[in-house]
């Protein structure tokens, strides 16, 4: 269950936790045509700091040129806005999810016609796949259900209409007695998790998929600029799902996943079936970055006063 806060902001207000409502006939509840972020912050000694929030501003909009409308307020005033809810809800730890999206005004495929709304919620939301999973690892399943191809959907922006592919593997990888799904594109070649960027380690060397054919996700840019100034081969290469079976580590990442460690794929051990130490060593920069104790990497925190 989600745990409420006090306020969320929409279409330029404040407004109470339980009146932030839409009408039934929003054209994104029937058909999907709508943009999102999932933003993370985090407390510091400093205080509440988002982490990267230019870039997950920069994505939003992003995915709203790659939707076909525009936002109805600025960078400026999306960020301004999402710092104004932390500050609202007096949270010192939280999750952040900016909502654009054709609201209610006409119905049918066609939205053109409908007023553009947005809204922006934060709440408590411990690591995604939970404290053991991110201290332990977790196990994953290769789906039967292939990430959407370039040529049917536009994966490069996180559409609502979008994540029915990932809800499904995710719910199958459940009720499968896994924690989270693999999922292959559709000439078979690894992709990324039904909400994560993938990784593995081989030999000492980092490797991730290339961009063509994922979300270009902000913790993956992360640590893969963290894996680089501590001086670890890393780079961009296709992955088999053999080559995961076969892989000495395995991690994932992703702001609601965070860094976690796969440690089994399809009933496989990956390496010794545990947290493996280069993985370990990325973690450990990671939530040191995001907790404000490494002075290296403060352009990436936003702190809120």
């Amino acid at each position: 269950m989600i745990k409420k806060a006090k306020k969320i902001w929409m279409n330029g207000k404040l407004v109470p936790w339980e009146k932030a409502k839409v009408h039934f006939l929003t054209h994104a509840l029937h058909y999907g045509t709508g943009v999102f972020e999932g933003i993370r912050c985090y407390n510091t000694e400093k205080g509440p700091a988002i982490f990267r929030l230019d870039a997950h501003i920069e994505r939003l909009f992003d995915s709203e040129k790659i939707i076909g409308f525009k936002v109805p307020y600025s960078k400026k005033k999306v960020r301004e806005a999402v710092v104004k809810t932390i500050k609202a809800n007096k949270l010192k730890e939280c999750y952040i999810r900016p909502l654009v999206y054709f609201g209610y005004g006409k119905m049918g495929l066609n939205p053109i016609d409908c007023k553009i709304d947005i809204g922006i919620a934060c709440w408590e939301w411990p690591t995604y796949l939970g404290k053991k999973g991110i201290e332990n690892g977790i196990r994953a399943k290769v789906s039967s259900y292939a990430r959407d191809n370039v040529n049917i959907s536009l994966t490069k922006g996180k559409i609502t209409g979008n994540y029915i592919n990932s809800a499904l593997a995710k719910v199958e990888a459940i009720r499968s007695g896994y924690d989270e799904a693999v999922m292959l594109d559709a000439e078979g070649f690894v992709s990324e998790c039904s909400a994560e960027n993938l990784f593995i380690v081989r030999d000492g060397v980092v490797l991730t998929v290339p961009k063509a054919t994922i979300l270009e996700g902000i913790t993956r840019d992360s640590i893969i600029k963290i894996a680089k100034d501590l001086r670890m081969p890393c780079r961009e290469e296709m992955l088999t799902r053999d080559q995961l079976y076969i892989a000495d580590e395995a991690f994932m990442t992703g702001t609601a996943a965070e860094v976690t460690p796969m440690v089994e794929i399809d009933n496989r051990k990956i390496g010794s079936g545990k947290p493996g130490a280069i993985t370990k060593k990325l973690q450990n920069a990671f939530f040191g970055i995001v907790r404000g104790e490494n002075p290296k990497y403060k352009k990436w925190l936003t702190y809120v006063k």
